[in-house]
């Protein structure tokens, strides 16, 4: 089988790719980003332009679409581009999988994510969601994980405290808001590309640890 990913080189895209390329189920991997990576037997990178993902339709072919994409309004420094990267290339990347009549599409969305919400982070996350629900995959996967634990390429300093406070009070914090590492989330989009039945499930933190164990 054949994989596609973008979001390669963020904190969940990390472990999911090195999962991806030891997943002996793939004999290949797509991953379609801005910088180069590490070169590897199964891996085929093409180096794109997420403004026109629609001129990359014959590199992108494959049966399962991961989708780990994502930033930050402090990284994207407005809401314009956020909601460019968070929405607009995301969508782009869905209607890559629908064309190709992918057998799954996997996003990594966010904890909270609704698109009635009046903050705009959970807002934009949960009309992705819903645009993507609404394109008609043959099978789609929303991750909505709790705060992420991992190693970051940058600091982010809301997040460090935010660890700092779960630490503290994890024995009563629900499974469901407890911090959760980047590996389970890759391994639970793994198992669920070959796992789940629904045309269309959203997997809470909660089920996310159980499902990537």
């Amino acid at each position: 089988m054949k994989a596609v990913i973008i979001g390669a080189t963020g904190l969940i895209g990390t472990e999911l790719i090195k999962d991806l390329l030891s997943d002996e189920r793939y004999n290949k991997v797509v991953a379609l980003t801005r910088k180069p990576l590490s070169a590897h037997p199964k891996l085929e990178n093409h180096i794109v332009k997420f403004d026109v993902l629609e001129e990359y339709v014959e590199i992108s072919k494959g049966d399962h679409f991961y989708c780990a994409l994502g930033t930050t309004i402090k990284q994207a420094k407005s809401k314009e581009y956020f909601y460019t990267v968070d929405y607009t290339y995301v969508y782009e990347f869905a209607k890559l999988a629908k064309l190709h009549l992918a057998e799954r599409f996997l996003l990594v969305s966010s904890q909270g994510a609704n698109q009635k919400a009046n903050i705009f982070y959970p807002k934009v996350k949960g009309e992705i969601e819903e645009a993507i629900r609404s394109l008609g995959l043959v099978s789609t996967s929303v991750f909505r994980p709790s705060l992420l634990l991992g190693d970051r390429k940058e600091f982010r300093s809301g997040e460090e405290i935010g660890k700092k406070i779960a630490r503290f009070f994890s024995p009563i914090i629900p499974l469901k808001y407890k911090p959760i590492h980047a590996e389970v989330v890759a391994r639970a989009m793994i198992n669920a590309a070959f796992k789940q039945v629904d045309k269309h499930k959203i997997y809470e933190s909660n089920e996310i640890q159980m499902l990537g164990k």
